[in-house]
């Protein structure tokens, strides 16, 4: 099964993009997945080709019109999920990504000026999508950062089937630290552990680094994860566990 992502959006040029390079682009060019732009304004019905009008009420901005954007969703609609770009949406974790991936594609709206019609949502089946608490000029930016999260996770686009296991987010944490050569770097050197090829001393120093990180530069995800392990069947065992390290 082939991974098939339609983006629909007002500005199709900008697709693939940076999806056409690096890994991305090499799983697009062996048919790994499938992109396809469309644009919104094919759908307009006026001469003016119009796919936005004044907020209801008033207000500054435009926001897009629902006909035309339904009419632009309805046009490639399928078994596919919906996904809307827009801040006001819960954020996109790995766990999401990691579905969609698994799955037969994605259809991603990429919205612009002050947003959808409300109505779009009530009337179509569509997963409104966050990819952070902030605003950018439009979606596509969006789509392209979840594009690429799910492209790398199909199968034969990583080298190693490994590679994607130890990463950030994929066991509630973020990833412990890595190094390279040179050993010696402007007089600070690689830990030792990580020089001695103990794997089990490696492992011990990547959790213990992985958990330390985790509580000081996202709190709230330490606190999901200890949350996590309190409820697993070895509960109280977990939480004295990580009240220590």
């Amino acid at each position: 099964m082939t991974f098939a992502a339609t983006v629909l959006t007002l500005y199709p040029e900008m697709f693939p993009g940076p999806l056409g390079v690096s890994l991305a682009g090499r799983a697009l060019r062996e048919g790994r997945w499938s992109l396809n732009a469309v644009q919104i304004r094919d759908f307009a019905t006026d001469r003016h080709r119009s796919v936005d009008d004044t907020p209801a009420g008033g207000g500054a901005g435009m926001v897009l019109r629902a006909d035309v954007v339904a009419a632009a969703i309805d046009s490639v609609a399928d078994d596919r999920p919906v996904l809307a770009m827009t801040p006001r949406a819960r954020p996109l974790t790995q766990a999401r990504v990691r579905d969609l991936a698994a799955g037969p594609g994605a259809v991603v709206l990429c919205g612009r000026f002050e947003g959808f019609d409300e109505r779009l949502f009530e009337g179509r089946a569509i997963e409104p999508v966050s990819i952070g608490d902030y605003v950018l000029s439009g979606g596509e930016m969006g789509a392209l950062v979840l594009l690429d999260a799910c492209v790398r996770l199909l199968p034969g686009v990583m080298g190693a089937a490994s590679s994607g296991i130890e990463e950030s987010f994929e066991s509630g944490l973020l990833e412990y630290p890595q190094y390279t050569r040179p050993a010696i770097w402007e007089g600070r050197t690689i830990p030792e552990v990580l020089r001695s090829g103990d794997h089990a001393r490696i492992a011990a120093w990547r959790k213990h680094r992985a958990e330390a990180d985790t509580r000081l530069w996202r709190p709230d995800l330490w606190e999901r994860h200890v949350d996590t392990r309190v409820q697993s069947p070895s509960g109280a065992h977990d939480k004295d566990e990580g009240q220590k390290t």
